[in-house]
């Protein structure tokens, strides 16, 4: 088992020099001492801000990808550590945002509320969050917990802009 500063080292290492590391970090978002979920999900908004214009089926696809690829990703940099789910891999938090936010119409207040219901339900992980987050393991294992809880925001705020 490694000690905490041969495990911090390696961490940065993981995150600032290989590619897989470098995105499964959110471009070093992850490296937050606090917190690094909720940094990896503010990191997350500058790239849904260049898609959000998107049609909702290039959106839905690059969904698709950015999950498919993320699998990928997280998988090789929990190799790399040689921890599974890093609390600095945040690749899942992206993605897990941004499926929170489609076919969400662009208004800050509809971004902030999203941003809240997505940490909520990836902080408080319901039912199956949690399951999944204890039980399913690999670069899968990372991404659907966040996945899920995505869902779970992109409903409630769907619902709240469609009533609104």
């Amino acid at each position: 088992m490694m000690k905490n500063a041969d495990l911090t080292s390696r961490t940065k290492q993981v995150a600032l020099t290989t590619p897989t590391g470098f995105l499964a970090f959110g471009f070093g978002s992850g490296l937050a001492p606090k917190a690094p979920g909720t940094f990896g999900t503010l990191a997350a908004i500058p790239l849904y801000l260049l898609m959000m214009g998107l049609s909702w089926p290039y959106y839905l696809l690059m969904l698709v990808v950015t999950f498919v690829a993320g699998v990928y990703i997280c998988e090789q940099a929990s190799k790399n550590l040689g921890v599974h789910d890093h609390g600095g891999i945040v690749w899942d938090e992206f993605v897990g945002f941004w499926l929170t936010m489609f076919l969400i119409p662009w208004h800050w207040q509809w971004l902030l509320l999203g941003f809240v219901l997505f940490r909520f339900f990836d902080i408080i992980k319901p039912f199956p969050i949690k399951w999944l987050d204890q039980h399913v393991k690999g670069g899968f294992g990372i991404m659907i917990d966040d996945v899920i809880a995505g869902l779970y925001a992109w409903l409630i705020l769907y619902l709240i802009v469609s009533y609104y």
